[in-house]
């Protein structure tokens, strides 16, 4: 259903199933011959029985239909292997940022919308490290008791912070021992798109304010323009045509998950004017350097990712 502005969701159901989306194309990726990132929570995590209807419309879309018998109809099914190259090319690129981060001294980690985010599990966390995690209470119940039951347990001292992000969750965090003293690594991956612009300018806002000098912030940025969105929406409503009229289930609409982008800051643009320094790095520069160029030159990586440093 489309956006409100004070609606929620479990894992299983609009923004939280975007993360399993996402989170299968990492479990594809750790089990391929030659992984580019290894995230072996991934598969345990969307692989419950509550995620079964996720996992039958993500396998749905994946996958070409024969019985449609024409290439225009399997072209309009989602390619998984170009979301599955992408997802790995992000992960690789935000898993380095914090290896960097760490190695400079950061200790201190926000991941914010952490959804099914496994990082403070998978990655060789220094000691003394503590992770914070900011998502919906259902969400970060989800993967802490799924993880638990298969015996992970946390790389670094991970601390949940069940808060949504357009609400107060700067006290949230303090309330959880955030130190606004201690430089901090910050990642945004796969968020602003579901946030409000004012609550996209706002969160910028407070990540300035909290971050202690040498604090350090990675965002994701959708480069999908008017004209891109149109085309793609268009091929989705013409795959959930052809899939509502075989009685299948097509509630989950990724578009209507979207706020409108209008009123939005760009990053680069406000952390520069804010004292950070900023780069900018092409999603599609990234991957053909990683060797996963898009497979298609009609859906090319339009994304990039933006780091900055507070002086």
């Amino acid at each position: 259903m489309p956006r409100t502005a004070d609606d929620s969701w479990d894992i299983a159901t609009s923004v939280g199933a975007t993360a399993v989306m996402v989170a299968l194309a990492r479990a594809a990726e750790t089990a391929s011959a030659d992984p580019l990132i290894r995230d072996e929570f991934a598969e345990p995590l969307v692989s419950t029985p509550e995620l079964a209807g996720v996992r039958e419309q993500v396998a749905t879309w994946w996958t070409p239909e024969p019985q449609d018998g024409d290439e225009e109809a399997a072209d309009l099914v989602v390619d998984a292997q170009q979301m599955i190259n992408y997802q790995a090319v992000r992960t690789h690129f935000f898993d380095a940022y914090f290896a960097e981060a760490v190695a400079a001294g950061v200790r201190q980690v926000v991941i914010l919308a952490a959804g099914l985010d496994s990082r403070a599990y998978r990655l060789p966390w220094p000691d003394g490290t503590v992770v914070y995690e900011i998502d919906l209470p259902k969400v970060l119940e989800y993967k802490e008791q799924t993880l638990a039951a298969h015996g992970a347990t946390p790389t670094a001292d991970r601390r949940a912070v069940p808060v949504d992000l357009r609400h107060d969750w700067p006290q949230a965090l303090r309330d959880a021992g955030y130190d606004t003293e201690r430089p901090t690594a910050w990642l945004a991956e796969g968020l602003l798109p579901f946030l409000p612009a004012a609550a996209q300018e706002a969160m910028f806002g407070s990540i300035d304010a909290l971050s202690g000098p040498g604090s350090r912030v990675a965002v994701e940025m959708f480069g999908v323009d008017e004209e891109n969105r149109k085309e793609a929406e268009e091929r989705w409503a013409q795959v959930s045509a052809q899939r509502e009229a075989r009685g299948e289930d097509t509630s989950f609409n990724p578009f209507d998950l979207w706020f409108d982008d209008e009123g939005r800051p760009e990053t680069a643009e406000w952390f520069s004017a804010h004292g950070w320094s900023t780069q900018v790095v092409g999603a599609r520069e990234e991957a053909q350097r990683l060797g996963r160029p898009p497979q298609s030159e009609d859906r090319p990586f339009l994304n990039y990712f933006v780091t900055a440093a507070k002086a």
